[in-house]
Formats: structure tokens, C-alpha cells, sequence
């Protein structure tokens, strides 16, 4: 059987760290997940909210380096709760126990350099390498191409 959940979306609000007892860190948080397809008499598309929860250095990542408005990308499986309210109702809740989390965009809205569907591969710190003048994603080789076995 397999349980196994990837979402992207927007926080909805800054992550809540709390530890448990024995010192263990928790993170809840939700995200805004858009969904594929519109409404059929609209045409806008609808959006979930769903609820996150990450442990230990997860958790703390999470805590530390996203906040609300933040695209993440989730990685992690689904859990069902059963649990009962202040006046003794059964009550279920779904949510995502969070094993990844990544970031979806890149830090500074709008800067795009280096950076590759929000997945910012270089450190901030050094250079992206140049892109071709031509304006496209590839470049030319100059080296003699005919020993390629493809």
C-alpha cells in the first residue's frame, strides 16, 4: 500500500513551532492549493486549503525559513485524525504529515536568474552561469559533436 502526497501551494499563515514534552519540534502550517481545473459555469479554479504538520529538523527548517505568502513544496504523506470537540462530538481531520518541504519560489519576487521552475540551484553567493545571447535555454557546441552516441 502506498500513502504518499506532493502539494505545492502558498502558506496561508507564518509556520507555528511548538515543542512537544520530551523536547521534540512540531511545525503546523497550511497552504493554498490551487486546484487543475475550473469551475465548469465560472471557469475560475478553486482552492483547497490544507493543513501541514512537520517534525523534528523539518520542522525546524520550515519555522525558520518560510512565511506566510511563501510557495513550498510538500512532500509527505496523508493522516486522518479522529478526535473529539469541547462538547463531545466526534470530529475527523485530515492533514499532511510533511517528510520534505521546499521552497517553490525563489527568495526575492520577480528574480528569476539562476533559477529553474523556483528551484534555485546556485548559492545566492556565486554567479549563475551566462545565458545564451540568443535568448534561448540551449546553446551551441563548439566542440565536434559527431562522437556523441546519440
Amino acid at each position: 500500500m502506498l500513502n504518499h502526497i506532493i502539494l505545492m501551494g502558498r502558506l496561508t499563515r507564518d509556520p507555528e513551532l511548538r515543542h512537544t514534552g520530551s523536547g521534540v519540534a512540531v511545525a503546523s502550517f497550511s497552504i493554498a492549493v490551487d486546484r487543475d481545473f475550473g469551475n465548469r459555469e465560472t471557469g475560475e479554479k478553486e482552492t483547497d486549503f490544507i493543513d501541514i504538520v512537520a517534525w523534528r529538523n523539518t520542522a525546524e527548517f520550515v519555522s525558520k525559513y518560510f512565511t506566510k505568502g511563501r510557495m513550498a513544496v510538500v512532500s509527505g504523506r496523508l493522516q486522518i485524525r479522529n478526535w473529539t470537540d469541547k462538547e463531545g462530538n466526534k470530529r475527523r481531520s485530515a492533514e499532511v504529515v510533511a517528510d520534505n518541504v521546499y521552497f517553490g519560489d525563489s527568495k526575492r519576487d520577480g528574480d528569476s536568474a539562476g533559477s529553474f521552475g523556483g528551484y534555485a540551484p546556485f548559492p545566492s553567493d556565486t554567479a549563475a552561469p551566462a545565458a545564451p545571447a540568443s535568448g534561448s535555454d540551449f546553446a551551441m557546441l563548439e566542440e565536434d559533436d559527431s562522437q556523441l552516441p546519440f
